[in-house]
């Protein structure tokens, strides 16, 4: 016999409590850690070891957190930005040996092992890297939501020195989209300093 097309009142609301159970048991779990998964499920929390900024963190994850997550809610390195969470904007580019990867896109355990750097890591110190200081010399951020991603997406495109013209730093940076359309003065930043590094050498 078919499913009734249209169920009762009784069935609906023994629906949504379990529904809301569901949500409620995910909902005390620590970060990063589904405590309504059995033991043995996909869901188990595993040893993660990540090596951040330079810095080893032995953490126990889910692992299916993405590595944003991991950096934002169990780090609490905000500044690496959660903008569409799809891989589209960049807001969440940080570099993973040297690299520069999508962190909303990255599973945080497939990258045990390997230098991840975000942008709390460019600075050494109190000297901000070059491309930070371009960035502000050359105004190239209004609101600075995406800036941390354009930021480590620079570095990484300047390490992989494939970019020249500006409009091969433009190709090579569309990944990274600015809502306040500050493109113009990020090409020139990315510029300065590629330039500045070239004739330093």
């Amino acid at each position: 016999m078919p499913p009734d097309p249209d169920p009762d009142r009784r069935d609906f609301i023994q629906g949504v409590a379990a529904g809301g159970l569901g949500v409620a048991l995910l909902s005390t779990a620590g970060p990063g850690v589904a405590a309504a998964d059995p033991p043995t499920g996909p869901g188990r929390a595993i040893p993660v070891q990540l090596t951040v900024n330079g810095q080893d963190h032995a953490l126990t994850l889910d692992p299916r957190i993405s590595l944003l997550d991991a950096l934002r809610e169990v780090l609490h390195l905000t500044g690496t930005k959660k903008g569409c969470d799809h891989g589209q904007c960049g807001a969440c580019t940080v570099l993973v040996d040297g690299r520069r990867v999508n962190a909303c896109l990255t599973l945080a355990a497939s990258v045990a092992g390997s230098p991840v750097r975000t942008v709390e890591g460019l600075a050494t110190g109190d000297d901000l890297h070059p491309l930070q200081a371009a960035f502000i010399k050359h105004d190239a951020f209004q609101c600075g939501y995406c800036t941390p991603g354009q930021l480590c997406s620079a570095v990484g495109l300047l390490k992989e020195a494939h970019a020249t013209t500006d409009d091969e730093v433009r190709e090579q940076m569309s990944g990274n989209l600015c809502r306040c359309g500050a493109y113009p003065n990020v090409v020139a930043a990315v510029q300065e300093v590629r330039l500045a590094a070239r004739d330093a050498r």
